[in-house]
């Protein structure tokens, strides 16, 4: 009699119901057609700066390609605890409370890990950046998306975090300046968050990524908020800010046992982040930070230019205070920001990101980086606005 040989399946639930990036969907259709301007792409148009390059080359040069201690560099470890304390007040132990990472999604993804359980609940403020529900899916615990609009300028209102809230919740995820809307919190909005996450005793990720790039105000660290800092994880990195978004490296801030439990991730899974990223940064934070100003004004000309033209051409757009991206709403397109996203790059040869990979709360909206020269950004409008005329799709201005 023939054995019946029942077929396993080869992939874990868990990973098979995540869906691909939705954002890689669309590089990769714009990556087979030519003549395309993409304001797709989340980094900076700038080159690392050279004093950066030459210290990680000399720390080759000089044969440091050793391992280095799992929490990274003890010397960038001090430059970090220095750069937040000069930066926001708020002071960081380099021997047990921060841990240099490959990038800050592996910041994310093992803080996530450190503290779900199954069925833990962590709130997401949306739109947000693509990765953070899949990561606490993968940790086993249960995204709860807490939505905002553009009728406030995608600022989340303190009262609906609170909604969201029952006994599985553990966490509160949120990112100021936000991918994809580039909006910012007031220092008010921030206490008041901190007032709900003391009452309920939650943790709160903080995605403090672009906070060297904040226009209109001062970025308000979350865990200087009196009291927050035994509550908060901040994330944070070099990508963004310093023009280093291939080095892939970033540091998480987390008060001693949390941060103790990222280690042991940190360790079996990837040992170290890369040694000569970690001197090219100890470098960027010592004497780099005029190049982050230069950066961070080059960017908010062209947000400003952006903006006024998109409005001009009927494309409603509000201003974000931080980033470099904005997200003008095509609502009144009556299509699906995939739709119109799609139609624009195949028409037009203009690559933005739908915003409905952002969480329900982006769609009718489309996410445009203004991390590019001027010069791409006037052809691009150009064409936007002619795609908008062609179809009759200008808004009311």
């Amino acid at each position: 009699m023939k054995e019946t040989v029942v077929k396993k399946e080869r992939l874990s639930q868990k990973v098979s119901s995540i869906q691909p990036s939705g954002i890689r969907r669309f590089f990769d259709l714009a990556s087979k057609m030519d003549n395309i301007i993409s304001l797709g792409v989340g980094e900076p148009d700038f080159v690392t700066p050279w004093n950066v390059r030459e210290a990680s080359i000399s720390s080759l040069e000089r044969g440091f390609t050793a391992y280095t201690a799992n929490a990274g560099l003890p010397e960038l470890r001090v430059a970090i605890s220095h750069y937040m304390e000069q930066r926001y007040r708020v002071h960081y132990n380099p021997d047990e409370e921060i841990l240099v990472t490959v990038g800050a999604s592996e910041a994310i993804d093992i803080g996530m890990r450190a503290i779900l359980d199954p069925g833990d609940e962590v709130i997401i403020v949306e739109p947000t950046f693509v990765s953070y529900a899949p990561l606490v899916s993968l940790a086993g615990g249960v995204p709860i998306s807490v939505g905002t609009s553009a009728a406030n300028h995608f600022e989340v209102e303190p009262v609906d975090i609170e909604k969201a809230i029952t006994n599985k919740t553990k966490a509160i995820m949120i990112c100021y300046p936000n991918n994809p809307t580039g909006a910012s919190l007031s220092k008010n909005k921030l206490e008041q968050i901190a007032a709900i996450v003391k009452k309920h005793q939650l943790l709160v990720f903080s995605d403090e990524i672009y906070a060297e790039l904040s226009y209109d105000e001062e970025h308000t660290c979350f865990s200087a908020l009196p009291g927050m800092k035994e509550q908060t994880i901040v994330i944070n990195g070099f990508s963004k800010a310093f023009a280093m978004t291939g080095w892939r490296l970033g540091f998480v801030l987390a008060p001693p046992d949390l941060l103790q439990a990222m280690l042991k991730i940190h360790q079996y899974s990837l040992m170290c982040a890369p040694t000569m990223a970690q001197y090219g940064a100890l470098e960027a934070l010592e004497h780099g930070m005029e190049d982050i100003e230069k950066m961070k004004l080059s960017y908010q000309q062209r947000r400003n230019f952006f903006v006024k033209t998109a409005n001009e051409i009927g494309l409603p757009c509000h201003k974000p205070s931080g980033a470099f991206y904005a997200f003008p709403s095509i609502e009144h397109t009556g299509l699906s920001s995939e739709t119109f996203a799609e139609k624009l790059l195949i028409e037009e040869r203009v690559a933005v990101v739908p915003g409905s990979v952002f969480g329900a709360g982006g769609e009718g909206h489309i996410r445009c980086s203004y991390a590019t020269s001027l010069k791409n950004l006037e052809e691009a409008l150009t064409r936007i606005g002619r795609f908008l005329e062609n179809h009759n799709w200008q808004a009311t201005k």
